[in-house]
């Protein structure tokens, strides 16, 4: 007879990640069609089991302790492998595969997404693609909104961006470094040149992407923040931006990389500054990625390869999930 494991149980796991997901315990039951009390009383015990607390309990519902962060990686991996092995081996439903991104505004990362969406097997996924603040995609990331984010840094910014990825619990992987170009309409005059000054973008409006409550010059997506311009108009999605570009003779500064295929009537024209752009992404410290998420990260590379731009090294600018 085989004996009974005074361990962790996998329908534990799986209510912990429907606990974590609604961030309430009633809210959570409801959905597991469990009385409240019934899974309060279990997650007490998981925690019992696992020796650590991970939920952190108030009248407004539930979060996740750092410990809770940690165990909630490694569960949703067990989950999704015992999902997968049902599906291979006892003819179990497919199994719904699961992916959420943040990034700033980079046509390169809704491009990858794009092709990894296509590429997925199985019959039900649900992915998620936030192009959204700084400030949001890190909160995305820390809180485990998003599996990991796109973002960018440079001298200017760098160390205010480690400071509070590291207060985050999180870690940034550079995936390329950019040169500066300028965004502008096929139709700007600018766009026939081979490259331009600042002093050609003088009496020009400089489009920018709004960071909200977070306005700080150290959060902001386009380098070269802290210059004034006579003329300046924000704005909080990439559609709108590439409108203005249109319709303003507007610009914005960024990689370089945009997709022909997304974003037919913009083109990019190398910026003549010493500044550098290193994208990267951001992800948890201590939960490695999901084999979803590294496929999204290849795409990533392959996408911008395919503009001729140089990957950092794997070693520096990869980091690939220890199980399943």
């Amino acid at each position: 007879m085989a004996r009974r494991s005074n361990g962790v149980t996998l329908q534990q796991l799986a209510s912990f990640i429907e606990v974590a997901a609604e961030g309430s315990i009633s809210a959570a039951a409801d959905l597991l069609y469990v009385a409240q009390p019934t899974l309060s009383a279990a997650m007490k015990e998981l925690e019992a089991r696992v020796g650590r607390t991970l939920l952190v309990r108030s009248a407004r519902g539930v979060a996740l302790t750092p410990d809770g962060v940690e165990f909630l990686g490694y569960a949703r991996q067990v989950v999704e492998q015992v999902a997968l092995l049902e599906q291979r081996y006892l003819g179990g439903p497919p199994s719904r595969r699961l992916l959420g991104v943040s990034t700033q505004h980079y046509s390169f990362a809704v491009d990858a997404f794009v092709r990894t969406v296509r590429r997925t097997e199985g019959a039900e996924y649900e992915f998620s693609l936030r192009e959204t603040r700084t400030w949001d995609i890190i909160e995305d990331v820390r809180t485990l909104r998003s599996d990991l984010g796109i973002i960018y840094r440079n001298d200017f910014n760098r160390d205010v961006i480690a400071k509070l990825l590291r207060d985050s619990g999180l870690e940034f992987r550079p995936l390329f470094i950019a040169r500066p170009h300028i965004f502008v309409s096929r139709t700007n005059p600018l766009a026939a040149k081979e490259r331009v000054t600042l002093a050609d973008l003088a009496d020009l409006p400089r489009l920018a992407f709004d960071q909200g409550t977070n306005n700080s010059f150290y959060f902001a997506e386009e380098i070269l923040s802290t210059l004034s311009s006579a003329r300046e108009v924000r704005v909080s999605d990439r559609a709108t931006i590439f409108n203005l570009m249109i319709g303003l003779d507007g610009y914005t500064i960024s990689t370089g990389i945009v997709s022909d295929d997304l974003d037919p009537a913009i083109t990019a024209v190398p910026l003549d500054v010493d500044e550098r752009i290193e994208i990267g992404w951001i992800g948890h410290s201590a939960i490695p990625l999901t084999d979803l998420a590294q496929r999204y990260l290849d795409e990533v590379r392959a996408v911008v390869s395919g503009f001729g731009v140089a990957l950092l090294d794997d070693d520096h600018g990869r980091r690939t999930r220890t199980s399943g």
